[in-house]
Parts: C-alpha cells; structure tokens; sequence
C-alpha cells in the first residue's frame, strides 16, 4: 500500500479502461487468491469477466493517493444489476444457481450485488465502509427496495463448512416473503448440524468478513448453498429488505447519500 493516507473516491465505471480495472482486481482476488476460473477468463491480459459484465453497472473504488493507471488505483469494486438490466441480460445472475420467483413477484425494485472484493492491503479497514457509501448512494438514487446477491465461502468441501451454513441456516435464514431457494438440481442442505449442537463462536469464525457485514445490516440468507466448483467456492444467497434496517443501519447508508 502506498505509505499516504488513502484518499477514496467512488466512480461507476463508464469506459472500457474503468472496466479493465474492475476485472483485473477481480483476476487478482477470485483467480490468483482463490483459484477461481470461467469460460471467458483472460489468463493472458488477467481479466476475470463473463458474458453478464456488459449488462452490470461497475462500481470502482479508487484510492487516488496510488500512483499509476487506473488498475493501479482501483482497490475495491462492486458489480451491480438492476431488474431492467436483467430484462436486457435475459435473467439475473445469480438466477442460474437461485430460484428468484419470490423476489420476481414482489413487485419491489430489485438491485443484484455480485463479485465485490477488495485488494488485499486494503481489506479490515475504511475501504469497504467507503465502497458501501457508494452502493448506498446507488440505493438512494435508483429507489432500490430490495438488495440481494451471492456471496461465498472458499473452498468446496461441505462438511468442513457445516458449522457455519447450520449457523447460517439456524439464526438468519431470511422470512418466507424474502427466501429465495437454491435451484432443485443443485440444492445443497445447509442445517447439516443440530441447532443444539452448533459452535456459534467457532462457527462465526468461518464466516467470511463481507456475510457477517451483511448480516449486521439486517441481512438474511436464502434457503440451501451452491457448491461452485468452477470458482472453488461454496455460495449462499444474501437478501435484504431495505424497509428493515433500523435506524442505526439506515444511517450508514444516510450517510452515502449526504456524500
């Protein structure tokens, strides 16, 4: 990390450099970090993109005290999918693993948040809190009801992740109106522990920084995991009403807004 203090500023990407840079970090953090790949991943140039990057809007976020390009400045992003892109995309990302059909009917507006991540020296930090105020300042502006998105834990094997997704399953699975299911021909079970044999301290201890942020925020999951063996991940399905944050909660994204 450059030894000045960061100066964060957020863009929505709105050039085919600013896109770079958003799937250069994203190579750097779920291919070399995390041993992910795709069909359209670019080893050679280092770009982790798929056929859905041309219907999201990108959100960057720069620390301009970095020197170099814009790769070299972009530390964190976020993906983010309204339902009439969607319409023009065909579908939701996330739809392939997740039956939407609750989310669809609602009628509410709809916002799909995917492949966040941070650069590494910038993780634990202010970073994320200023990535968030950008996406609350995206909320605001669209009029978004309800936020939803996959995020994931590393790692394929189910059963060393027991703890947490019957954790997961047990205290934040999301109210019926709000519970999207894993699609039927890949469900994975999450309440793979009794409730009464959980180890919520360790199990918390594998949960991933980003689902327990979510959760804090009034977030739920939905019901069942996708093992993604393509991305080396398991997933979960994260969805929050914005009608039921409190007021604490509200003002983190109050405070987006006010800039």
């Amino acid at each position: 990390m450059n030894d000045q203090q960061p100066q964060f500023r957020t863009v929505l990407a709105s050039s085919d450099a600013e896109r770079r840079a958003a799937q250069r970090l994203r190579y750097r953090v779920f291919v070399e970090e995390l041993g992910g790949d795709g069909a359209l991943v670019d080893h050679d140039a280092r770009l982790e993109r798929d056929a859905f990057d041309p219907y999201f809007d990108h959100l960057l976020l720069l620390d301009e005290a970095r020197r170099g390009d814009i790769c070299d400045r972009t530390v964190g992003v976020y993906r983010l999918l309204r339902d009439e892109q969607a319409a023009q995309a065909g579908q939701f990302y996330s739809e392939d693993e997740y039956d939407l059909s609750v989310l669809r009917d609602s009628g509410r507006r709809l916002l799909e948040l995917g492949r966040s991540c941070l650069d590494a020296d910038y993780r634990g930090g202010a970073a994320m809190f200023h990535l968030w105020n950008g996406l609350a300042e995206y909320v605001a502006t669209h009029g978004i009801e309800v936020l939803f998105g996959v995020a994931s834990f590393h790692g394929t094997d189910v059963d060393a992740l027991a703890q947490p997704l019957s954790l997961l399953h047990a205290r934040h699975l999301a109210p019926e109106p709000l519970r999207v299911c894993a699609q039927p021909s890949h469900f994975q079970r999450m309440d793979l522990v009794p409730p009464d044999r959980i180890d919520r301290r360790a199990a918390m201890l594998q949960v991933p920084a980003l689902i327990k942020a979510y959760l804090r925020l009034g977030g739920f999951v939905g019901d069942g995991a996708f093992v993604d063996h393509d991305f080396n991940t398991t997933d979960v399905c994260l969805v929050m009403d914005t009608d039921r944050l409190n007021a604490t909660q509200k003002a983190i994204y109050a405070r987006g807004r006010d800039g």
